[in-house]
């Protein structure tokens, strides 16, 4: 590897690690903040500033030029649940990711939403630890609708949590959003496995396309 080479990773995994602490300190005043909706425009609006400015962007630099905000719906305090996780059978999930190699997921339990389905609860198998809820509805790939591979719900290993305690999440469809291999194919990302895909429209979160 050339002396450039090394400068121009050291400078990528710097910005990437300046993203994760961006995420986290967002996710942390969006739980601090008590009004859902007060919070989801907090959210909204850190996002956008991070997708236009931060040098992690996943936006193509074609699609960087012509950005003015994420398409994310109104907020609507119907699709805000908390819920338990209940028991499951074991499963685990191993996934290749072009950034973190190999990432190894073990179910931890599965949450039943009202009116959508079951969703898996995924544990993060790395040191780390960490928990993850994807999710793909009936909306995915279809024409303004949502990614086809699914949006994240938490992802707590890279700062995306709502909270909960006593055995329960803080689910809020609100905040669904999409992975960045969504915007930058050179990601690979961990997509939504049949456990975590519902057979109903979610309407509200990010968006996909036009």
């Amino acid at each position: 590897m050339t002396q450039t080479e090394t400068a121009d990773r050291v400078r990528s995994t710097l910005a990437t690690v300046d993203w994760r602490r961006a995420t986290f300190d967002l996710f942390r005043r969006v739980r601090a903040t008590p009004d859902p909706e007060a919070a989801h425009t907090l959210w909204r609006e850190g996002r956008d500033a991070m997708f236009a400015g931060h040098p992690a962007s996943p936006l193509l630099p074609e699609d960087a030029a012509a950005f003015t905000a994420l398409p994310v719906a109104p907020y609507d305090p119907a699709w805000r649940f908390r819920l338990p996780v209940e028991s499951a059978e074991p499963q685990s999930l191993d996934v290749e990711t072009g950034t973190d190699g190999t990432v190894h997921f073990d179910r931890l339990g599965v949450v039943r939403v009202p009116g959508v389905g079951s969703l898996d609860v995924w544990a993060h198998g790395g040191y780390a630890g960490g928990l993850f809820v994807p999710v793909k509805d009936a909306d995915a790939g279809r024409p303004g609708g949502t990614y086809g591979g699914g949006r994240y719900l938490l992802d707590t290993i890279k700062g995306s949590d709502l909270g909960g305690d006593d055995g329960e999440l803080v689910l809020d469809f609100n905040f669904a959003y999409n992975p960045s291999c969504a915007y930058d194919p050179a990601w690979a990302c961990p997509l939504a496995p049949p456990g975590n895909t519902v057979p109903v429209a979610v309407p509200v979160g990010e968006r996909y396309g036009s």
